[in-house]
């Protein structure tokens, strides 16, 4: 069977080159960009979303050892940790210079999250609030991938508004967020962790204590 993408052809022998010493980098055709440009900041999120995965995946592969359903979750996120590698790749090419075969995101992967979202979501309790990060280490760390995935949703929008990009990536993340929202739920559900609702009357203002007595002085 044919590959799909071509593989790397890189070949990293030194770390530093000093040609970012004044603020700028290379996309891989070559063009020079400021390292604040907004195409550098959007595969820039998607770089720092993939290392946050990373933590996530080392965390549900030693949670494996007491909960072996959380080593699928792994592998899970390992996938998408290289989807997130072909989405910055061809973010960093520009479209005149993108190769037939170069490593991209397509509908196939999109969809695959859908997939999982419908499946892993259907063992759930229906939720009657929002619910907080926490109950678990691994709950926790998904909830950080989430938001740093919003964050590079919003950094691709604002790009795709300067400069033409590949849509698929922004209905990727987005679906990719909602997908880290249900394998966070799930790895509680798996690992029998309670979840944290959202009770707004938890705050300060709704409970009582010194503060509360001390406004119903101030109201005499």
């Amino acid at each position: 069977m044919a590959e799909t993408f071509d593989n790397p052809r890189v070949a990293i022998n030194r770390v530093y080159t000093r040609r970012g010493d004044t603020g700028e980098t290379s996309l891989a055709g070559g063009q020079r960009r400021p390292k604040d440009d907004l195409r550098i900041a959007a595969y820039g999120e998607i770089d720092e979303l993939n290392s946050f995965i990373g933590l996530a995946r080392q965390t549900a592969t030693e949670g494996a050892a007491a909960f072996p359903l959380l080593s699928e979750l792994a592998e899970i996120l390992l996938r998408v940790q290289h989807e997130l590698f072909n989405a910055g790749s061809i973010l960093a090419t520009m479209p005149e210079d993108v190769h037939p075969h170069q490593a991209r995101i397509t509908e196939a992967e999109t969809r695959q999250l859908e997939i999982e979202i419908d499946r892993m979501n259907a063992g759930l309790e229906p939720l009657r609030s929002f619910v907080l990060p926490g109950g678990s280490k691994l709950n926790a760390q998904l909830h950080i991938c989430r938001t740093v995935c919003r964050r590079a949703e919003r950094a691709l929008v604002t790009l795709a508004r300067a400069e033409a990009i590949d849509e698929e990536i922004i209905r990727y993340l987005n679906r990719l967020s909602d997908a880290l929202f249900v394998w966070s739920r799930w790895a509680s559900h798996i690992a029998g962790a309670a979840e944290t609702l959202w009770e707004p009357n938890r705050a300060a203002s709704g409970m009582p204590g010194p503060g509360a007595d001390a406004r119903s002085t101030e109201k005499r």
